[in-house]
């Protein structure tokens, strides 16, 4: 048996219910990763990376579940581990697949619905930062890489922190809108922020899980552990 773990940033105000939904999220990858042992720790719940790390092999792969390749998966995270040997993996938002496997799950979305591509409305809404254009620009590119596999009525961006906001992005939207959280986990954002918002638009449309949560990206991070660890 081979380990992995799965390391996101999680609440530092209150970091026991991130834990628990990371744990959760780990279990379901876990279900999909035969053959490997997927552990969960969030950097904000103390002691909780090195207790994971304390029960993991040193070649054991760590990977980041954050939408961009910023600064927690850059420096934060190799900090936090310190002087063991464990390979970190790009970031979920990093993975040149996400397009593809988001466009796969949208079509499926459409077909279920019997909507037109050409004539349904998408929302992206991102978490964007005051002080670094890198998660906006992760998911602006995401956006065009998505709009060049499947041709949408209009793909809007909005962001909670940041102009424009997910209000305004949806606003004007009718029924036949998706709404699609660009977060790796369900967190405090998604589950107050983005439905306030989306609440200011008086958003008829339907949202959608969160990206990490998407079964089809679920089952590809669990082929990206298993085929690492068949790797090693």
């Amino acid at each position: 048996m081979t380990h992995a773990l799965i390391v996101t940033h999680g609440q530092p105000s209150d970091p026991e219910p991130a834990e628990a939904v990371l744990a959760a999220y780990a279990a379901d990858v876990n279900a999909l990763c035969a053959g490997v042992s997927v552990h969960s720790a969030t950097l904000a719940a103390p002691g909780a990376l090195d207790s994971a790390l304390d029960k993991i092999p040193g070649d054991a792969v760590i990977y980041p579940l954050f939408m961009a390749k910023g600064w927690f998966v850059t420096d934060v995270l190799p900090k936090r581990i310190g002087d063991r040997r464990n390979p970190i993996l790009d970031p979920l938002g990093a993975d040149p697949k996400l397009p593809q496997l988001v466009a796969q799950t949208l079509e499926g979305t459409l077909q279920d619905k019997d909507w037109r591509s050409q004539e349904t409305d998408l929302v992206i809404a991102a978490h964007g930062s005051g002080r670094s254009r890198n998660p906006s620009a992760v998911a602006t590119a995401f956006g065009d890489a998505l709009l060049q596999l499947i041709p949408l009525g209009s793909l809007r961006l909005g962001f909670v922190e940041e102009a424009p906001s997910i209000s305004v992005a949806a606003a004007g939207t009718g029924a036949q809108t998706l709404c699609l959280p660009f977060f790796a986990c369900t967190g405090g954002h998604v589950l107050e922020d983005v439905p306030q918002e989306l609440s200011k638009a008086k958003f008829k449309g339907q949202v959608l899980p969160v990206v990490g949560e998407l079964p089809l990206v679920q089952q590809h991070i669990a082929s990206v552990l298993k085929a690492f660890s068949s790797s090693k």
